[in-house]
């Protein structure tokens, strides 16, 4: 690719440069990208899935953490007149602020849809933060480690589950779209990659009671899996493990049950069982 600058990869940023114009096209292809659409990109890198994007999409702003990388990043799409890049920290952006001033000047009115190459150490933040600020996109599609990509595509109740898996599954449908050799990147890691697709659902699989309660759950029972749900629950929000027998009996849910084995109904049942302890309320 021009315009690299002489620049290496950083390792503490997690850094490995997709070098096969094949497999960004794919990636564009798999989020089904086109001309109505605005792609945030997250992780721009040196711009070889941005240039992809740009082909298809009506505008693109592609957000790079590496200041570094930034000279070489817009001289690697300046042929795009579609393109924004922003030097930010993901985490710390305002997706739904984002979107609304890149759409500002279109009459017709764009889909929000996010992609992105996302460093593996912060795969699950990156999507939690996404999932729980409840962003504009339609969809999102994110290529990380396989291992990782499985387990965020878990099915509810599954061993291979976790905390964050079941918040996918209540914000999301999530897709396995393809898997991707480690073969082509720079530098090689370690590990293959998969891409994956979140289609945003519509309407909610579950309505709890409290939505905070229902995530404090979720996140409590996976924070202790080994421990069994009446262990696990113990403490939140002050209950007592008698508290937290008694709620699951109100649930229907077995005490000696361990999060992994939840179904998102369960769940729900759970956090509404306490939020109408703790609240005194007739539901």
């Amino acid at each position: 690719m021009r315009g690299t600058h002489s620049l290496r990869p950083s390792k503490s940023l997690g850094q490995n440069f997709l070098a096969d114009g094949n497999v960004t096209k794919k990636i564009v292809a798999a989020a089904e990208i086109n001309g109505d659409d605005l792609v945030i990109e997250i992780g721009a890198g040196l711009g070889a899935l941005t240039s992809a994007i740009a082909e298809e999409a009506a505008r693109v702003v592609a957000i790079e953490l590496d200041r570094r990388l930034i000279p070489a990043l817009r001289e690697n799409v300046s042929e795009y007149g579609n393109v924004s890049v922003v030097n930010a920290d993901i985490l710390k952006t305002d997706i739904q602020a984002m979107a609304e001033e890149a759409t500002a000047y279109s009459t017709a009115g764009l889909t929000v849809k996010i992609l992105g190459n996302l460093p593996y150490y912060i795969t699950t933040s990156i999507i939690s933060k996404l999932l729980e600020e409840k962003n504009p996109a339609s969809s999102m599609t994110f290529m990380t480690q396989k291992e990782v990509a499985l387990r965020l595509c878990a099915e509810s109740g599954s061993r291979e589950g976790g905390a964050i898996t079941a918040l996918i599954r209540y914000h999301c449908e999530p897709k396995i779209m393809f898997h991707v050799s480690r073969e082509v990147f720079i530098p090689k890691p370690n590990v293959d990659s998969t891409v994956i697709r979140l289609d945003m659902l519509k309407e909610k699989p579950v309505s709890p009671i409290s939505e905070a309660l229902f995530f404090a759950v979720i996140k409590a029972g996976f924070g202790q899996r080994r421990k069994t749900l009446r262990n696990a629950l113990s403490g939140l929000g002050g209950l007592s493990k008698e508290d937290v027998g008694l709620a699951l009996g109100r649930a229907g849910v077995i005490a000696d049950r361990r999060a992994e084995t939840l179904s998102l109904q369960e769940f729900s049942a759970i956090s509404d069982a306490i939020s109408s302890m703790t609240s005194g309320a007739a539901e």
